[in-house]
């Protein structure tokens, strides 16, 4: 049995800080701020118990319902033992004790949101443009750079090429921070100019208020004098009618006047569903792009380079493993880095290959359990409706030899198998042959929509 690690007075703020920090990444931010951002922590002195306050009764069962489970599980996950939590009702006379309130985690590259617009007297930007995210703070990447392109050039001249500008793709690969990159170089070549960033609720929820409050002309004020809006995640349109409808009107209004538009999706455009074609060809009549998954090298740039904002240092060769093992985007790559921080801080150890597999462990167990080169295979021999075995023989068509070039590439992507490996498990194939196969689909993903749609549904299959 190994030693129990020698506990530091601060070890118990530590535990409990980076337990918040970690969770900050899994919840909304709403949920977050609501429910665990109030609480207030007493750690023992050896961090063997985390006794919880909240202010009342049913915020202590809903905790207790929602949360409990996962805040113990981080708790033993980031000390590496066993840890009793416990809730409780601050008493009316707190006892004296070292508390701790939960810092905000940094957001760098993640799908963020800003406070409503009715948080402006706590100190929230009228425009709701998080100024921290900039394009200096944006690692560029051949999975973005076409993207970055285009939003410098929207920022620095608005209302001309590129109206509206249209960024799609997976959660968590930067879409909102280009946008919000647009607005500050905007705002810092221009400070009076007129820009909101909103997500696609939001503005639904203020077509909803202008209706039921009958406040339209205030409503047409606010969104159709604008020079420069932002909205993220349009597909939220789907199935609203008059929201879709306002959204229209807006958008001509904006298009008059020469101001831009910039949109964010999930999907491109013609890939919407139950919204009006007449608001389709509109988001389609300026410039799409896409954001692709960062490639490994540009993984690797990210975590060393946010190591670094968070005041650590992470070896390359880490760096590198980290990358290795979590592929599908910025937001988990950043959840990932924290994970190995929070570990290497409060074990008191230096950053390593084997601290970082240890901090992961539970990660890459998911993973290793889920994908491998044979649930590829038989994943996109079903979705292109060919036989398991095809991806094995020597046949050469064209409805054959696609789909299995397809599978090298995404056996490539998201295993660890080299590409002799892969080769193996595809017949017998050179290496040669499979490398082949993952430069061209890799440059096609680049250039074609429709093969980018079919390889994102297919990734996100296997991920579950």
């Amino acid at each position: 049995m190994s030693p129990t690690p020698q506990i530091q007075p601060e070890a118990g703020q530590l535990l409990w800080q980076d337990c918040v920090d970690l969770l900050a990444q899994e919840l909304p931010e709403q949920q977050f701020n609501t429910w665990i951002k109030p609480l207030n922590a007493q750690v023992a002195d050896d961090c063997s118990k985390v006794t919880v306050f909240v202010a009342n009764r049913f915020k202590l069962d809903w905790l207790r319902a929602q949360y409990s489970k996962r805040l113990g599980a981080l708790l033993e996950q980031v000390s590496g033992r066993p840890v009793e939590l416990e809730l409780a009702i601050t008493p009316r006379e707190a006892p004296v004790r070292t508390t701790l309130a939960p810092k905000p985690a940094p957001r760098a590259h993640a799908e963020d949101s800003e406070p409503a617009e009715g948080d402006k007297a706590n100190g929230a930007p009228r425009n709701r443009i998080n100024t921290a995210l900039t394009f200096d703070t944006l690692v560029e990447g051949t999975a973005n750079r076409m993207a970055r392109a285009a939003a410098m050039h929207v920022a620095h001249t608005p209302g001309h090429l590129y109206n509206p500008l249209f960024i799609y793709g997976g959660v968590g690969l930067g879409k909102t921070h280009l946008m919000h990159a647009i607005g500050n170089r905007l705002l810092q070549d221009k400070p009076g100019a007129k820009v909101l960033y909103i997500h696609a609720e939001q503005f639904v929820t203020d077509v909803v208020k202008a209706y039921q409050r009958k406040t339209f002309d205030e409503f047409k004020e606010r969104y159709h004098s604008l020079d420069l809006l932002l909205i993220d995640d349009v597909q939220f349109f789907a199935n609203k009618e008059r929201t879709q409808e306002e959204f229209f009107n807006a958008f001509e209004a904006l298009l008059a006047k020469k101001s831009h538009i910039v949109m964010t999706s999930d999907t491109y455009p013609k890939g919407l569903t139950d919204i009006h074609e007449r608001l389709i060809s509109r988001f389609d009549s300026g410039l799409t792009v896409a954001i692709e998954p960062p490639e490994l090298e540009m993984r690797v740039a990210i975590l060393i380079n946010k190591a670094q904002q968070e005041g650590s240092e992470m070896p390359e060769e880490v760096a590198f493993f980290v990358a290795k093992n979590v592929r599908s985007n910025v937001r988990e790559l950043e959840g990932a880095l924290r994970k190995v921080l929070a570990y290497a801080r409060f074990n008191q150890k230096e950053v390593s290959i084997q601290l970082a597999r240890d901090a992961l462990r539970d990660l890459l167990s998911i993973q290793n359990r889920q994908i491998s080169v044979e649930n590829i295979q038989k994943t996109v021999a079903d979705y292109y409706k060919i036989k398991v075995a095809d991806m094995y023989s020597k046949k050469r068509p064209a409805s054959i030899a696609r789909p299995r070039q397809i599978a090298m590439y995404l056996a490539k992507e998201l295993t660890q198998k080299s590409l002799p490996e892969i080769g193996e498990m595809f017949g017998g194939r050179d290496h040669t042959t499979v490398l082949h196969a993952v430069r061209k689909i890799a440059a096609e993903r680049q250039q074609m929509t429709d093969l980018n749609q079919q390889l994102h549904v297919l990734e996100q299959t296997l991920k579950g």
